[in-house]
């Protein structure tokens, strides 16, 4: 199975597994990093250990090509798809770069509350440390954001990709998402994301960009009955 087919597991299995918790057979992010956890696979065994690591009174968020199969023990919460897009040729950053700023641990409440608002996805105090987030601020309000999420050898995700509704028609998520692309291919990655199949507005402006659609993905939320 290709590594984009199950990006949480190929993620917390290698560049994210200091930011998880788990096993061998399954693991989830941190709660104050993400909610977003995966089996190895799809058998019994790892099931079971993907069960055992949500608690009484929490939800995880699967997000994988194949079927998810809704391990003993717990119920899905909500099932919806989404499409998986890749960037087939690096992008490179745009002449219009100078007021992008480097985000980290001193916006972290900032981000927080844009994300809130604007729902781009999970997004939890220490998310941006899974890793590069920037912004553009304008008259000192945090006015937009995007950055990067799943990551393993040869892919890094653009994710977190929000403008606040003060600031939208400006092009900023288009801006912010051209940079964050184009700065995982300066480093020798390849680009992809996810958007909701429905989001008809966001998938044109990544195939703007130049991402192609992959696959569709299913995306569950698990808890306790």
């Amino acid at each position: 199975m290709h590594p984009l087919d199950r990006p949480i597991w190929s993620s917390l299995s290698t560049a994210h597994e200091a930011l998880s918790l788990g096993d061998a057979a399954a693991r989830r992010y941190l709660p104050d990093v993400n909610r977003f956890a995966s089996a190895r696979d799809d058998g019994d065994e790892a099931l079971a250990a993907l069960a055992a690591l949500v608690g009484p009174d929490e939800q995880v968020y699967q997000l994988q090509v194949p079927a998810i199969p809704v391990p003993p023990g717990l119920v899905a919460v909500k099932h919806a798809f989404g499409v998986q897009m890749v960037a087939p040729q690096p992008l490179v950053a745009s002449d219009d770069e100078g007021d992008i700023v480097p985000l980290g641990d001193d916006d972290a409440a900032e981000m927080l509350a844009l994300a809130q608002l604007t729902q781009p996805g999970p997004f939890l105090v220490r998310t941006h440390r899974m890793g590069r987030f920037v912004g553009i601020r304008i008259d000192g309000r945090l006015a937009a954001m995007a950055g990067e999420r799943f990551r393993f050898p040869g892919w890094t995700e653009v994710s977190g990709v929000c403008t606040h509704p003060d600031f939208r028609g400006r092009g900023l998520a288009r801006r912010l998402s051209r940079h964050v692309a184009a700065g995982i291919a300066a480093r020798g990655d390849s680009a992809f994301l996810h958007a909701w199949r429905d989001n008809v507005s966001a998938i044109r402006l990544y195939e703007s960009l130049g991402f192609e659609w992959r696959s569709d993905v299913h995306v569950a939320v698990l808890g306790r009955p």
